[in-house]
């Protein structure tokens, strides 16, 4: 019988599967992936299949109205440096404060995520964030810090949904229904994204005032702009306090709704910590995260300042619609790429699965790497072809968003039950930290510093901020070779936690390594574990 503590050893080569694994690979698709029976799932969680999907459709719609709050910003950020009066770096803040905020608590909520109700402490987060994001939008034009310190604030609702959402989709589903779920909830990401640059624009044009772009969210759409409601927001909390139901954590992996065995927080960290494929994996999404927080912020203004270098369109008026129309044709491509990227990954990653366990880090390896000379090859046509340009961005983007729902699929089939939601904020923690907490604000920091010294200029400001942006396409190789190393451990990590879960593996508990040596001879007992033979 083998030892609990013998470690796993990976079989299977990075690009190919060895004849000796078809055994194993069975005995996995008939535990994950075949084994995903609707009978069991309600028997153990008391919650029938229409039930569990629709509550991803709920946490699909929060996760959409989330990243439309994010992303209006960028949609009208060209009227908020007018109405500011702020440069490039400051405008950069906008963004760094609330992902600052969003990482930091985080792990916060992944700590009581793992121990409380979970649809009690989303319920919470929503409406502090609803409540906010509508109060930022009346922020006067000289206190520009207030309306930092409020998207720094939204921060807190948006930390207790993103790590605990995820984890309420393990604890409903298996294998490819799993996989399938997380992809509908990670739709929301290119979806949501691109609706905050098409409402942002639109309703600015609509309206003729940027404020209003960051109540929509919040806004009763049945009533005109002056009759504003947190009716989105209410409605969110509503659904989920309503239609979202709790259920047993990693009760569908152990076949039990019996309690699991929690450890201490220090004990899950440092689990986390020598889990390598979750922390190889968090380095990748941090590149993804990078590259994704720029282009976000600064894609629509770089967009813009291309065509007033080229002379297609004039700044005469701060109010002219150039700019706007830039972020409704980049909204409109994010969305289609994001819905193609995502839905083509997890597809690409179930059916090369079937010959390569190794194949959802190097589906995500292949699209961060692929995406890097596309994204550079836009920056570079940007001034002579702006057709190419978009065309470039579209490539690019679908190749980026390879990866959303296959790195959320990992963490959950890597890291055991109780400690998913700690999990899920440390990578969040990490990704952000060095990742778009940063990213805007260093791609408009280097932007001026190019920009310092020279003359004003249309083209001197376009220059500038294309040559910011090349750095995200050395980024996305870098973040490519994370994946590529995620692929050399994640067979032995994935079926270590499937042991666990199944009560057939045990970890060490720090007592168990400690062999004590009695004084003045005295007999002791120590652990069999701990004897040398």
């Amino acid at each position: 019988m083998t030892s609990q503590r013998q470690p796993f050893a990976d079989t299977a080569p990075i690009l190919a599967q060895p004849d000796d694994t078809e055994d194993e690979e069975k005995e996995g698709a008939k535990l994950g992936r075949e084994g995903d029976g609707e009978g069991d799932v309600l028997a153990i969680t008391g919650i029938s299949s229409p039930r569990a999907i629709f509550i991803v459709g709920v946490l699909f719609f929060v996760n959409l109205l989330n990243y439309m709050d994010r992303f209006t910003v960028a949609g009208v950020l060209t009227d908020i440096e007018h109405f500011f009066t702020i440069d490039d770096s400051k405008s950069g803040l906008l963004q760094t404060v609330f992902i600052s905020s969003y990482m930091v608590l985080a792990p916060i909520f992944g700590y009581l995520g793992d121990r409380y109700n979970r649809k009690y402490l989303m319920c919470i987060g929503i409406t502090f964030w609803s409540i906010v994001t509508l109060g930022s939008s009346f922020t006067p034009k000289e206190h520009f810090w207030l309306l930092l310190l409020t998207r720094g604030l939204v921060g807190v609702g948006e930390a207790s949904y993103s790590t605990i959402a995820p984890t309420i989709i393990a604890d409903l589903f298996l294998g490819d229904r799993r996989s399938r779920m997380l992809s509908i909830f990670y739709f929301a990401i290119p979806v949501g994204s691109g609706l905050g640059y098409i409402v942002g624009s639109k309703v600015r044009d609509v309206t003729g005032d940027w404020h209003w772009a960051l109540r929509v969210p919040q806004t009763d759409p049945l009533y005109s702009p002056p009759q504003v409601t947190p009716g989105l927001g209410v409605l969110a909390v509503i659904l989920l306090f309503t239609v979202v139901h709790e259920p047993p954590r990693g009760a569908v992996e152990t076949h039990s709704d019996a309690p699991l065995q929690y450890t201490s927080w220090i004990t899950d960290l440092r689990a986390l910590s020598h889990n390598r494929s979750f922390v190889l994996s968090s380095l990748g999404f941090t590149a993804v995260a990078f590259v994704t927080g720029s282009l976000a912020l600064w894609a629509p203004a770089f967009l813009h300042r291309s065509r007033l270098a080229t002379g297609s369109c004039s700044d005469v008026l701060p109010e002219n619609s150039c700019g706007n129309s830039e972020s409704l044709t980049f909204g409109i491509v994010t969305c289609v790429t994001g819905v193609l990227g995502v839905s083509s990954g997890v597809e690409i990653s179930r059916r090369w699965h079937r010959t390569n366990p190794r194949a959802d880090p190097l589906v995500c390896a292949a699209g961060l790497i692929g995406s890097a000379p596309f994204l550079f090859l836009a920056l570079v046509f940007a001034q002579s072809s702006i057709t190419f340009t978009y065309v470039f961005i579209f490539i690019g983007e679908t190749l980026l968003s390879l990866n959303w729902a296959i790195v959320a699929d990992i963490l959950l089939y890597v890291v055991i039950p109780t400690r998913r939601s700690t999990a899920e904020a440390f990578q969040i923690l990490l990704s952000h930290l060095l990742g778009d907490a940063g990213s805007p604000y260093l791609i408009g920091l280097i932007s001026d510093r190019i920009q310092d010294g020279r003359p004003l200029s249309h083209l001197s400001q376009f220059r500038s901020l294309e040559y910011a942006l090349m750095v995200c396409a050395f980024v996305g190789v870098i973040g490519g070779a994370f994946f590529l190393a995620t692929a050399c451990f994640i067979q032995a990590d994935r079926k270590r936690t499937e042991l666990y879960a199944q009560g057939q593996f045990h970890e060490e508990s720090e007592s168990e390594d400690r062999i004590v040596v009695p004084q003045r001879g005295r007999s002791t007992k120590v652990p069999v574990s701990s004897v040398l033979i």
